[in-house]
């Protein structure tokens, strides 16, 4: 525990509540400040300000990065709230954002992120008209450069450029009355284009000296998720995209693990800055574990 003179207390401010959050989400210094803008020794002082703010140590770190103690958890929530209420306060003056935005989404994002977004997006601009672009990533780089989309999110086992939003494990997973021995032939599923998605399960396997079949080849990816809610394959999902249709599959059934999957959103160099800011921090708000921040 921290302990300092009330008189020599750091106010409490919403740019050190912005840090703590994106110091949390991201579990980096270095994706933080990317994010924010600004150096790394920058943002840890600001986390050691707000420790002292507060009188209480609010993250593990180590070599592998930043967690959460207790008391960075108890925070997190309150924090939340706070810079979402900030926000908010500022809108009531903003102008209103009139103009058009073409923006790619990966088709694994279809459902409740993808409507969530647009829908958050338009409630709040809705001077802004929308089109929106949903399927594999692997051409929308090119689409961003080229000013044929505005903006898109892209996917990869690596950290890519741009804003980068998430990390999540990829995982194993078929329905929950597939059944998978372990150490037998393994029934995939695999989507089969022109992207890493395709190359992740096999390359995995034959690492692992594990004998597969592909049962089932599809280019879309709700294709993919049908077949594996039925339980005829296995194959590789982003863990957010595991429903209650679907169970994990682990070491335990003789599977590899697999890699992180890093999203990061592009930016055209010929689009309009406060459109395209607003719709990231309308897809960064739908995101699991992710929140707005002001």
């Amino acid at each position: 525990m921290l302990i300092m003179n009330q008189n020599e207390q750091v106010p409490l401010s919403s740019d050190l509540l912005r840090s703590f959050l994106i110091i949390a989400e991201t579990g980096n210094l270095t994706h933080a400040a990317e994010r924010l803008g600004r150096t790394q020794s920058a943002i840890s002082v600001q986390v050691r300000n707000l420790e002292e703010c507060l009188g209480a140590v609010l993250f593990h770190r180590s070599v592998k990065g930043m967690t959460l103690t207790d008391a960075g958890e108890q925070l997190l929530p309150k924090a939340r709230a706070a810079v979402a209420q900030l926000q908010e306060m500022r809108r009531l003056f903003d102008e209103p954002l009139k103009g058009r935005l073409t923006v790619g989404i990966p088709d694994d994002y279809e459902g409740r992120i993808l409507t969530d977004a647009l829908a958050r997006f338009a409630r709040m601009h809705p001077g802004v008209d929308v089109t929106a672009m949903s399927g594999c990533t692997a051409s929308y780089p090119g689409s961003v450069r080229d000013g044929q989309m505005d903006m898109a999110v892209c996917s990869g086992p690596e950290a890519k450029e741009g804003l980068h939003i998430s990390r999540e494990p990829a995982v194993w997973a078929t329905g929950r009355k597939g059944a998978i021995s372990a150490d037998g032939q393994v029934p995939l599923a695999m989507l089969d284009r022109s992207c890493w998605w395709k190359s992740i399960p096999t390359d995995a396997l034959q690492r692992a000296g594990r004998d597969y079949r592909v049962v089932y080849r599809t280019e879309s990816f709700g294709s993919l998720l049908s077949a594996l809610r039925s339980g005829f394959a296995v194959g590789v999902l982003p863990a957010s995209c595991v429903d209650a249709d679907l169970r994990v599959l682990d070491t335990a059934h003789g599977l590899p693990r697999l890699p992180d999957i890093h999203r990061s959103i592009l930016f055209s160099d010929k689009s309009d800055t406060l459109i395209t800011q607003a719709m990231a921090e309308a897809i960064r708000a739908t995101l699991p574990g992710v929140q707005s921040a002001a």
